[in-house]
């Protein structure tokens, strides 16, 4: 062998000699040391698991891999964490004054970097927080996050960026906020937006002095022309189509006319709307990695489901949700059957808030509705039943309303059942659907096109022989009839105030405060370090 061949084998020999040495030290103080660093402390037993038991290679102290977790760490606002939540001068401050040839402080070292990596990629994996412990309202399904499997993946990765790319959510729609993340605050670096005056409402066809204001904002978001032939204070047509996209992306009236919701819309700083994509992004890591092949997602917060198959959006529909003291919950499920003509059985808290007064002065309106009073197998008429000996705490029937149109489910309803009592279904109150903002519920979704989607859920559900036709003809029969699906149809009720779709980046109005309740929780967090 030549001499220098001889003398770089023997030199990476050295080296891993050195490395053995410094993973026998860590594995003595996972094992030995009563008074370890919180952060490595928290996690004593995986750390102990790989290094000790499974014969782990050490992560940090080999290549230059400390440096570029401590970049990722640096960059956790691409992913809107938080970079100061991460010990990166802490953990820099040790690589530069840790003397090389103490092995036990390598040791100590090499397992702050472990503690750091798994603080930050559960965070990235699954969120910060359980969703309940932030607002009781999300129902979501506890997502863990396995620090073994990690450690023995990030052991074998050979590009640390890669390899946190693939614990990001997998969604599209994780990844479009995102890139609009990064769009927004390249804005905020520019400045971001001026303020428009508020003032009078703004009609198309108008001079006004404020226009100009009012031009130079949605240049910056929304493609209005700085400088029109027409001259700036006058709010002319093309302007009006920037106002007309501003509008929709901000689930507001697409009318063209600038009055005090348009304003107040257009003057939320860019701050908050990059701390609003943020909280959307936080929001995708409760939600399952796996949202099905085909699924429905309803976004409590933008009044809207869509029906989306292999990643596309096949429909859009708008809805009605849970008033904010009757929020629609936060979850996941699977619709099992359609009923077309369903009966209405009356929640029994709906019953004696909102109905039992009804029957007492007049029963009669209720039963011309449809409605019946059932007790055990036994259904009575409403005027056979005498209302006033009964009260709350004392009622013992159960009021249901009979298939037909005044049905307040009307023609159909989607069920997944669930312990929440949730549910899509039609409704023959079509008013509330021409509002931009549709809180009217007790809790249930009401959906504008549901005869459309009753005959798309049979066909994604695998169910055969259903046409249009033949659901009208089930529904002028005004009969009560079920339909199972062959495969259950994934459903998730989500509540996000800001995503990306073709009309860029939308905000809608924070109804249940439950942003406020996630921006507290985020601001209060307990770091260990």
């Amino acid at each position: 062998m030549p001499a220098l061949a001889a003398a770089e084998a023997a030199t990476v020999q050295e080296q891993q000699r050195n490395l053995a040495v410094i993973r026998i030290n860590a594995i003595d103080l996972l094992a030995r040391e009563k008074r370890l660093p919180l952060p490595i402390q928290q996690r004593r037993e995986v750390l102990r698991a790989y290094y000790e038991e499974q014969a782990g290679e050490l992560l940090w102290l080999r290549d230059d891999r400390a440096e570029a977790l401590v970049a990722i760490l640096n960059d956790a606002g691409s992913d809107g964490l938080r970079p100061d939540d991460y010990p990166t001068r802490q953990l820099m401050s040790l690589m530069q004054n840790t003397d090389p040839e103490d092995v036990r402080g390598l040791a100590l070292i090499e397992l702050f970097f472990s503690a750091a990596f798994l603080e930050y990629s559960g965070d990235l994996s699954v969120g910060r927080f359980l969703p309940a412990k932030v607002d009781p309202n999300f129902f979501l399904k506890t997502r863990t996050f396995d620090q073994a499997a990690a450690l023995q993946a990030v052991a074998k990765a050979d590009d640390l960026d890669a390899f946190f790319d693939a614990w990001q959510p997998p969604s599209s729609y994780y990844a479009s906020l995102r890139g609009a993340l990064a769009q927004y605050r390249e804005l905020a670096v520019e400045g971001g937006w001026d303020l428009v005056p508020l003032g009078p409402t703004l009609k198309p066809g108008m001079t006004d002095p404020r226009v100009a204001a009012l031009r130079d904002r949605l240049a910056t978001t929304d493609g209005a022309d700085p400088s029109p032939a027409s001259g700036a204070e006058v709010y002319d047509a093309e302007l009006v189509k920037a106002v007309e996209r501003f509008q929709a992306r901000h689930g507001l009236d697409v009318d063209g006319v600038v009055g005090p919701a348009a304003l107040v819309a257009m003057n939320v700083p860019i701050e908050e709307r990059i701390q609003e994509i943020e909280l959307a992004m936080e929001r995708w890591r409760w939600m399952p990695r796996d949202l099905g092949q085909q699924y429905l997602m309803v976004n409590i917060a933008g009044f809207e489901l869509r029906r989306v198959k292999d990643g596309r959006a096949e429909e859009r529909m708008s809805v009605v949700v849970g008033k904010p003291y009757s929020r629609t919950p936060v979850f996941s499920d699977q619709v099992r059957y359609i009923e077309i003509n369903p009966y209405w059985t009356v929640p029994s808290g709906i019953a004696v808030k909102e109905q039992l007064g009804k029957l007492r002065r007049n029963p009669g309106g209720l039963a011309a509705q449809g409605f019946q009073a059932v007790r055990g197998k036994d259904v009575y008429d409403l005027t056979s039943i005498n209302w006033a000996s009964y009260g709350p705490g004392n009622f013992p029937f159960q009021l249901r309303q009979q298939p037909g149109p005044k049905n307040a489910l009307g023609r159909v309803k989607f069920m997944f059942p669930n312990q929440h009592d949730v549910y899509l279904h039609d409704t023959p109150s079509r008013a509330a659907f021409s509002k931009a903002e549709r809180a009217f519920s007790h809790g249930c979704i009401r959906l504008s096109r549901p005869l459309e989607l009753a005959l798309q859920v049979l066909t994604a559900g695998g169910v055969t022989g259903w046409s249009m036709d033949r659901i009208n003809q089930v529904v002028a029969t005004e009969k009560n009839t079920v339909v199972k699906l062959a495969t259950p149809l994934p459903i998730h009720l989500t509540y996000l105030t800001a995503w990306v779709d073709e009309d860029g980046v939308n905000f809608r109005k924070d109804i249940y405060g439950q942003d406020a309740k996630l921006l507290a929780a985020l601001d209060g967090k307990a770091l260990a370090w």
